[in-house]
């Protein structure tokens, strides 16, 4: 039951989503349901997400995480980047009567818009923020190695760089709790394919072709990531996981409230980000990501299946000016520009990872990913092994 002509693709796509088959290790069941939808159903069983069980499960985990922070200046760590998950996740942390300390790790590639959102929801909540900014001399050339890499994933760089400034700061002020706003749910967890990245991958890309030296990136190595999971004991909770999260009406809740304004899309939020969604993966890869967060609408019911498969058809939305300000901040010419874009893409495989070290060490992270020492979603998406044809 492949649903094809009425979406007017021949492409096989799932039944229940819009996920395709150009998406990596994609399978389909008899009724032409992908596995990335049974994931989605295997997670919501687990964790009880927006159930009673789920509710009951976290509200004993914010119980925790008041009996450890207590007599400490704070009790939990929240990622900020002014969108809406981490906004909206500040509140309800005040709500639950937590203390938490708001962390962000500045690019350099931030919107005005994210930056006011940040600053507007923090004054309102009286919530302190302990920042990490980047050299952005050095910034760009990580982002530049990468381009020069001809792999996908550019902003890679960013998302470790905010959980190792997460983990510092949480080592600092002696704090045992991350809480992460992100949500299965509503964004499902994006297959490896194109989105991988680890400290060796970085590290690796960022030798090679780079030519500034790497000092003010927090770099997460292997060594650290087992330091701050096993030695350390700092747990990472995603409290969208167990709760009912609606991202719509958060981001209206947070409009009203704070003034905070939309940027205009998932992600969009980092000009790098909107770069690598908008230009990069789509024009270089043959990659759109809008497909995770179309898909999950669909899923909840949020979103027409046909009126997500005809949005996704069409080019994403790409900020007036977004690529003349990528060449300019990476010193790229034109031709430069076009002749890398123009080279054949190659993968994260290709160079060095801890990849196989993941995969060997799949048990022990097992049995981390089930305390909440490492997400669940670094052990479903990192620590088994993929073919080399599913790698997309």
């Amino acid at each position: 039951m492949i649903i094809k002509e009425e979406l007017n693709t021949n492409l096989k796509v799932c039944s229940r989503c819009i996920y395709d088959e150009r998406v990596a290790s994609i399978e389909f069941d008899e009724n032409g349901v992908c596995n990335y939808c049974h994931q989605v159903d295997k997670l919501v069983k687990e964790y009880g997400t927006g159930q009673e069980k789920g509710k009951k499960e976290f509200f004993e985990i914010i119980n925790k995480i008041k009996k450890a922070g207590k007599n400490k200046k704070y009790d939990c760590i929240i990622g900020v980047s002014g969108g809406t998950d981490s906004s909206y996740m500040l509140y309800l942390a005040k709500k639950w009567g937590l203390r938490p300390l708001a962390v962000h790790y500045d690019n350099t590639w931030n919107t005005a818009i994210a930056t006011e959102n940040i600053r507007k929801v923090l004054t309102a909540l009286d919530v302190d923020l302990y920042t990490h900014v980047i050299d952005n001399k050095e910034s760009d050339d990580i982002f530049k190695s990468f381009f020069y890499a001809d792999v996908a994933e550019i902003e890679a760089s960013t998302d470790l760089a905010l959980a190792e400034v997460m983990y510092r700061a949480a080592w600092k002020y002696k704090v045992k709790y991350v809480l992460e706003g992100h949500s299965f749910i509503t964004e499902g967890i994006t297959p490896v394919g194109r989105n991988y990245f680890d400290g060796k991958y970085i590290k690796s890309i960022h030798k090679k072709f780079g030519r500034l030296p790497m000092k003010s990136y927090p770099l997460m190595t292997f060594s650290k990531f087992l330091f701050w999971s096993m030695f350390a004991q700092i747990k990472k909770i995603r409290p969208f996981w167990y709760i009912d999260y609606n991202k719509e009406d958060a981001r209206a809740f947070l409009e009203k409230e704070y003034d905070w304004k939309y940027y205009g899309g998932h992600h969009l939020e980092n000009r790098m980000t909107a770069f690598f969604h908008g230009i990069y993966a789509p024009q270089k890869f043959n990659t759109d990501f809008r497909n995770n967060t179309l898909s999950a609408l669909v899923r909840n019911g949020k979103k027409d299946r046909l009126e997500a498969w005809a949005e996704y058809s069409q080019e994403p939305n790409v900020e007036k000016d977004l690529l003349e300000y990528f060449k300019k901040r990476l010193g790229l010419t034109n031709e430069e520009y076009i002749r890398v874009m123009s080279r054949n893409p190659k993968n994260w495989f290709e160079y060095p990872t801890y990849k196989k070290r993941f995969e060997f060490l799949r048990p022990l992270f097992k049995i981390l990913a089930k305390a909440n020492l490492v997400p669940m979603s670094f052990y479903l998406k990192y620590c088994f092994p993929i073919k080399k044809d599913d790698k997309k």
